[in-house]
């Protein structure tokens, strides 16, 4: 049995016991196990059997005390099993343990598919035209979740339908004055003016709360997502906020999470946002897209997500060795959403 570079902060012995028992026709020889660094939520393993070509994803909660609404892996567990089939990728998953005795938390495994994902916007190392098509397939796979029949699927109980961004509002409103690390005036004053401009229609879809280019898979070989993933923040909710969220790389730059802001963006074969919301609003069935409001609301949200990630580094508990850094992308994205709300 073996570890990756990153050791895991558990016994992995019992998790190679527990598994010859749950998965026996998947198990043999000795296991591997490997940390994949990056990322500020759900830690993550690769997991393998090389003798019995199995190759697994563990996704667990992290160690320590948590909110108890945070890091659920039992509903990521749940939205994947649900999608299973359906018209949007996801990796199959293969079981859910809700006991601590196992990994010291709950966890959940799935298969480990073999594909490409991009952490920056600009798509590093493929062709304009595979550019191009890799966007339009990130904006089909968004429509396609938003069209998900999930009252069909049993998951009316995943969130709470309708009111979503006054809910949204208060809770990220009520981080922000809570948590922050600093002074940021262009968050309160986007506060005020989102609750003035506020969304109130009930629209209602599942959600996946973090759709961007960096939690997509591509094929190996192809413009093509064949799977989405982390479904942390995944509930019912209104789908311009995930439309909108999917927005930002147009609204920050290289520094800024890798955004595409200030590049040939005609050069590289990406297209404009319009141009995305319209394959996104075809796919879809719907009318219009996301206005400023909606744009606002999710800079916004990542500027307190971000400050969030701060407040925790400086608290000596984050999950990322780069959380300090990243916190202060914070200010970017509130001056980002002060520009949207200028021009409106």
């Amino acid at each position: 049995m073996t570890a990756g570079p990153a050791s895991p902060e558990f016994d992995s012995a019992r998790l190679d016991a527990f598994l010859r028992s749950a998965l026996p026709d998947r198990v043999a020889g000795a296991m591997t196990l490997e940390r994949i660094s990056g990322g500020q939520s759900n830690p993550t393993f690769f997991l393998s059997y090389p003798e019995a070509g199995t190759r697994l994803v563990l996704r667990k909660k992290p160690p320590g005390p948590l909110l108890p609404s945070a890091h659920a892996v039992d509903r990521e567990y749940r939205i994947l099993k649900a999608l299973a089939g359906s018209a949007v990728p996801v990796p199959p998953v293969l079981l859910f343990h809700g006991q601590d005795d196992v990994v010291g938390t709950p966890f959940y495994l799935m298969e480990r598919l073999d594909g490409r994902v991009f952490h920056d916007a600009a798509l590093p190392g493929v062709t304009p035209g595979e550019r191009r098509q890799m966007y339009f397939a990130m904006a089909e796979t968004l429509a396609a979740l938003h069209r998900f029949d999930w009252q069909g699927a049993g998951l009316a109980d995943f969130g709470k339908p309708g009111n979503y961004y006054a809910r949204q509002l208060a809770r990220w409103g009520r981080q922000w004055r809570e948590t922050k690390t600093r002074d940021i005036p262009e968050i309160d004053r986007l506060i005020d003016w989102l609750t003035a401009h506020l969304d109130e229609s009930s629209e209602t879809t599942i959600v996946h709360g973090d759709f961007r280019m960096g939690n997509l898979m591509f094929a190996p070989d192809a413009p093509r997502v064949i799977a989405v993933l982390d479904w942390e923040l995944s509930t019912l909710g209104h789908p311009l906020s995930d439309v909108a969220f999917s927005c930002l790389p147009w609204h920050s730059g290289p520094a800024m999470y890798q955004g595409i802001m200030g590049l040939d963006r005609v050069a590289l074969g990406i297209p404009s946002q319009g141009e995305y919301l319209a394959r996104y609003c075809k796919v879809a069935g719907r009318e219009t897209g996301p206005g400023s409001f909606h744009l606002a609301f999710s800079l916004f949200r990542f500027a307190v997500i971000l400050d969030g990630i701060a407040a925790r580094a400086k608290a000596g508990n984050a999950a990322a060795d780069n959380a300090i850094a990243v916190g202060e992308m914070a200010e970017s994205f509130a001056r980002q959403a002060a520009i949207i709300i200028e021009k409106s």
